[in-house]
């Protein structure tokens, strides 16, 4: 995707801020050979990439966190087989690691959301750089992986922004809608919004530092799977997107392809 920009452009969605199994005994029988193939399959079916061109994708992300609601918001996702892509606070990940080290271990996606969210069109280049390098740096520190996506705070970006996020060699990942969460912050309210705006290949826009958002989740997340959808990582949706260092998916209204 080429990244020719006909204007400046600041795009605003307000964002508030912001047990191993036991080990079996040898005496234990191994189970036949028959259960064994079985269970073999079950694995491999359950360890199948989806592939979202074939199937409806959606990714659920969370921004401004870890927020202090993420451990029910990872059980819950951890109970019915879901991915989300979280882009983090470097404040918060240095407050609570330990939430960072779940969700890297249990298969959820990190993006950076830079440390102290402020506006990055309204910030110098030298700003901008050390929120996004405190970030990278924090969550390598509490997970030991650095996120490879950029969504800057309040989905504000301009041609600074997209240039220094090529320096990092980062993607600006925006969505395709919002939970409006932060603004209701009432569970039907948001489980009503997203099911309105979800689509397939659709970025959602949350936070888990809204209660009802991650109290309402276990019922958003059956409605969606009953309506057939995938929940997975942005890095799923945007596969075939093909994007480079520095571009703006979705693409904002004024940036041409």
């Amino acid at each position: 995707m080429s990244r020719q920009l006909s204007s400046l452009l600041a795009i605003a969605a307000v964002c508030a801020t912001l047990a191993p199994a036991p080990a079996i005994a040898e005496a234990t029988p191994a189970p036949a050979q028959g259960a064994k193939s079985t269970a073999a399959k079950k694995t491999a079916k359950a360890k199948k990439p989806v592939n979202c061109s074939q199937v409806k994708c959606l990714a659920l992300t969370f921004d401004d966190g870890p927020g202090k609601y993420a451990g029910k918001l990872l059980d819950t996702l951890k109970k019915y087989d879901a991915k989300a892509t979280f882009f983090l606070e470097g404040q918060y990940v240095k407050a609570r690691p330990q939430f960072v080290k779940r969700m890297v271990a249990e298969g959820h996606e990190l993006g950076n959301h830079s440390y102290s969210h402020p506006d990055f069109t309204k910030s110098d280049g030298a700003k901008i750089r050390d929120e996004i390098k405190k970030t990278q740096d924090a969550v390598k520190k509490a997970a030991g992986v650095e996120p490879k996506l950029l969504r800057p705070p309040y989905g504000l970006t301009d041609l600074q922004v997209s240039d220094i996020a090529t320096e990092f060699g980062m993607p600006i990942i925006l969505w395709t809608a919002g939970s409006k969460d932060w603004s209701s912050k009432n569970v039907k309210a948001i489980q009503k919004q997203t099911l309105a705006v979800a689509e397939q290949n659709g970025i959602i826009l949350m936070h888990d530092w809204v209660k009802q958002t991650v109290d309402g989740m276990p019922a958003l997340i059956k409605t969606l799977k009953n309506k057939g959808y995938h929940l997975v990582t942005v890095s799923e949706v945007i596969k075939d997107q093909k994007l480079e260092p520095g571009d703006a998916f979705p693409l904002p209204e004024g940036w041409e392809q």
